[in-house]
């Protein structure tokens, strides 16, 4: 990177952080830091959910499988359009209709003290793990872009800078601004995130496309099977259903994604949000896995998990490609400040909870210690990356066999009475312990055994206990009884409506981004210099009609 990469960096960096203490002044509460008052607007939840599943590891793993087998990596992606389309006409508009602050709240009413403990605990492992290994990809990305002097303390041993210093400082910067913003600032840098992440790699496009020789060149020089559908060892049919089955859980459960769910002003509103997330994966995947592919006919001799970044490197203008990095800083800032905040707000709960009447001041204290302290295990997850057998093995292991089994009970647990806390153990048991069997003790593994131990087991279980229970569950009741206490006190109260503010930051964030075009083109050569202007021009008609609609709006509540 050139001089101008790393200040086009600098300013979001910054942007970044102030973004989060604009938004400190709003965290009145745990309420606020932890759900925004129920005052999201659809379409930012939307775009917060679909930048939570992003992260540097999207662009090593997936990128580096795009470079590899080719449109096999689209498919997978296509997966995550289909489950959040399902997880929005199945279950997005229940989580709202609870009237619960938190997914650990309902956890509690639903299945008792016990299961919550574990599921905070299991989750929070996983999810804390994929976004170490988030951390750990975008550290790569740093290193592999800024050589410096080996004798200063930021340098390896390569004479690039460190691993190790790059996830400190990254991991620094997205806890100081998670604490200090809480969920206004988690959603608003994820729609900042979704602007700058698009905006770069809808430049790369062209260009690498223009390098690669056009439609022509690209279909010629591809390796064979690299248009395939499927990968016939690895990423089969099997392999796609299962992947859409436990991202169906994973969207509709996880409590980074319920929490999207549950910060907006209504049940329709939490729907529209997932249909915005699963119609944006639908089309998305065919955009920024574009690059490493055709990349690959130009230069077929790298390393998969560098394919995206110099693929990037060999075709931005200055100050494009810091903006690349600045997307990819983006995109595992929102994953691991989602995961910081759920949890934060996690604990927060679990541990005031049976404390009676407690000062919201020492709450709200409490929970920005948590986001500290989570953010440094989190770090230190990170650095520890490659002792657990590198990026893709780690995500897609974690994925294939422990997602499922622990939220496959939460869905149920939504939609039926008949499972209760004795269910959540059973499946639990049953899956991990068959998986830990299978996988160290016989030492069998692959596709077929990981997605039937991780995905059908569990359903098939709870399948049948279904079957043999006849009863409601005592936890079912309780729901039922606290979502009609939710219900007769918002009727008592004004309705909730959706906070203007994001229309007026986007609209502000779209101007700054179009005046960094402008200001681009005096440092790079004049052929470029169409290209930026278009941008330019484009950021700021959009900002332009986006403001327009803010101040009708505003007008019209008033």
């Amino acid at each position: 990177m050139q001089t101008t990469d790393y200040t086009v960096l600098c300013i979001y960096l910054v942007g970044v952080f102030f973004l989060g203490v604009f938004f400190s002044s709003r965290n009145k509460s745990t309420d606020d830091m932890f759900s925004a008052s129920g005052e999201s607007p659809w379409w930012t939840s939307g775009l917060s959910a679909f930048m939570t599943m992003f992260s540097a590891g999207t662009f090593v793993v997936w990128g580096g499988i795009a470079y590899k087998y080719g449109v096999v990596a689209i498919v997978i992606n296509l997966c995550y359009g289909i489950s959040a389309i399902a997880v929005g006409y199945t279950v997005a508009g229940k989580w709202k209709k609870l009237g619960v602050k938190t997914p650990s709240e309902f956890i509690q009413l639903r299945f008792g003290s016990r299961v919550v403990s574990f599921y905070t605990w299991s989750m929070m492992l996983v999810n804390i793990i994929g976004a170490g290994v988030a951390l750990y990809a975008l550290s790569n990305i740093l290193v592999a872009l800024m050589p410096m002097d080996k004798a200063s303390m930021f340098a390896d041993s390569t004479g690039h800078f460190s691993v190790y210093w790059a996830i400190v400082i990254a991991g620094t910067m997205i806890i100081l601004y998670t604490m200090l913003g809480g969920l206004w600032a988690v959603l608003m840098t994820d729609v900042l995130q979704f602007i700058i992440l698009n905006m770069a790699v809808l430049f790369v496009i062209p260009l690498i496309w223009s390098n690669a020789g056009g439609w022509e060149g690209f279909v010629t020089n591809a390796p064979e099977g690299f248009f395939n559908l499927t990968q016939t060892h690895k990423y089969t049919w099997y392999f796609m259903v299962g992947w859409v089955l436990i991202h169906f859980f994973k969207i509709g459960a996880e409590w980074a994604f319920a929490q999207r769910f549950i910060c907006v002003p209504s049940a329709k509103d939490a729907r529209k949000s997932t249909y915005l997330f699963g119609a944006l994966y639908l089309v998305s995947p065919f955009v920024w896995l574009l690059p490493p592919m055709v990349y690959r006919t130009i230069n077929p001799d790298v390393a998969p998990k560098d394919a995206y970044i110099l693929a990037c490197q060999s075709v931005l203008p200055l100050g494009i490609l810091g903006l690349m990095v600045a997307a990819m800083f983006s995109a595992t800032a929102s994953m691991v400040s989602s995961q910081l905040n759920v949890f934060a707000g996690v604990f927060t709960d679990q541990f005031f909870s049976k404390k009676g009447t407690v000062d919201e001041a020492k709450k709200l204290r409490f929970g920005k210690i948590c986001t500290i302290l989570l953010g440094a295990f989190l770090t230190a997850v990170a650095i520890a990356v490659p002792a657990l057998g590198g990026a893709e093995k780690v995500i897609i292991d974690v994925t294939k066999l422990l997602v499922v089994p622990l939220l496959a009970p939460t869905i149920w647990g939504l939609v039926s009475g008949r499972i209760g806390a004795r269910e959540v153990w059973v499946t639990a048991g049953i899956s991990f312990i068959t998986g830990a069997v299978f996988k160290f003790i016989l030492h069998k593994e692959g596709t077929v055994i990981d997605m039937s131990i991780g995905v059908l087991l569990p359903i098939l279980t709870l399948t049948v206990m279904q079957y043999f229970n006849k009863k409601d569950s005592k936890g079912w009741n309780n729901v039922q009884e606290h979502q009609r206490q939710q219900t007769e006190e918002s009727d008592a109260k004004p309705e909730s409506k959706a906070s203007s503010l994001p229309a007026l930051i986007v609209s502000i964030c779209l101007a700054l981004c179009s005046l960094l075009m402008f200001g681009l083109i005096p440092f790079n050569p004049s052929e470029i210099m169409p290209e930026l202007i278009v941008f330019g021009l484009a950021l700021l008609s959009i900002a332009g009609a986006i403001y327009y609609f803010y101040k009708r709006n505003s007008r019209l509540s008033n």
